[in-house]
C-alpha cells in the first residue's frame, strides 16, 4: 500500500514541486495538499494521511502549532517538519509539538524520499546528532535551574538504559553505542524499547529532547 502524504505548505510552488517527486514514486501517493495549518487539520477529518510534510511559516495557524494538534489527537499521522537554516528554533519547536523529525527544503530529492519512509516506518528521520546539534544552539531555552517536572520519569530507567539514554542523546547510533558499552547491536536496541516504553515516547528524537529537559544531558553532548 501506497504511503499517504498531506503537502502543508503556503507556497504553491513548492508544493507543486514536492508533489512531482513524490508522484513519481511507486510506494507514495500525495492524496491531499494544503495552505495553511487550519486547512490542514480540516483535511486530516476527512482524509486518511500516513506522513505529513509540515512547512513551519505559514498564515492562520504555523506549522509548529498545527503539528501539536496534529499529534495531539488519536492515532496521529508522522509529520516531518520542512525547515530552513535560519529557521532551526521552529524545528526544535516542531520536535517538541511531537514531529518525528525535520528536513531542509533544499534537501536532494532522495533524502527526502528516503526520510518519509523512515518516517512511515516508525524511526525518527534526523540523525540523533543533527538534533543534538540543534538542540545545543537552543539549550538556553530549556529549564536548567531547580527540580524537572519530568526528572522523576527518569527513575523508571534502569542504570543501564540511563546510559544507553545518554548515548542515544550524545548522537551514538546503535552500533556505536553497542561498541562502546561492549554490547551486541541486538541488545542495545532492546534497551532503547524499553527506554520509549517506560518514558512514553516515540523515538529517539524525543528521547533527545526529554535528555535535554531533565539535564540528563547539558549543552555540549555531556551527560
Amino acid at each position: 500500500m501506497a504511503i499517504r502524504v498531506l503537502l502543508v505548505d503556503d507556497q504553491a510552488l513548492l508544493r507543486t514541486g514536492f508533489r512531482m517527486v513524490l508522484a513519481a514514486q511507486p510506494d507514495m501517493e500525495v492524496v491531499a495538499e494544503a495552505g495553511d495549518g487550519v486547512e490542514a487539520l480540516q483535511v486530516l477529518r476527512s482524509t486518511a494521511v500516513d506522513v505529513v510534510l509540515m512547512d513551519v511559516r505559514m498564515p492562520k495557524l504555523d506549522g509548529v502549532e498545527a503539528t501539536r494538534r496534529i499529534c495531539s489527537a488519536p492515532n496521529p499521522p508522522k509529520v516531518l517538519i520542512l525547515t530552513t537554516f535560519d529557521l532551526d528554533e521552529y524545528a526544535f519547536s516542531g520536535l517538541k509539538a511531537g514531529a518525528s523529525g525535520f528536513m531542509l527544503k533544499d534537501v536532494p530529492p532522495a533524502e527526502l524520499l528516503s526520510a518519509i519512509r523512515s518516517v512511515h516506518s516508525g524511526d525518527a528521520v534526523v540523525a540523533p546528532s543533527t538534533t543534538r546539534r540543534l538542540l545545543d544552539r537552543f539549550a538556553p531555552m530549556l529549564p536548567t535551574a531547580g527540580p524537572q517536572p519530568r526528572h522523576k520519569e527518569l527513575e523508571r530507567l534502569t542504570d543501564r538504559e540511563r546510559e544507553v539514554m545518554v548515548l542515544v542523546a550524545q548522537g551514538l547510533s546503535n552500533g556505536e553505542i553497542a561498541a562502546r558499552l561492549v554490547l551486541s547491536e541486538a541488545t542495545v536496541k532492546t534497551h532503547v524499547g524499553r527506554i520509549l516504553t517506560k518514558l512514553g515516547l516515540r523515538d529517539r528524537v524525543q528521547v533527545v529532547v526529554l535528555a535535554y529537559e531533565t539535564g540528563l544531558v547539558r549543552a555540549g553532548g555531556h551527560g
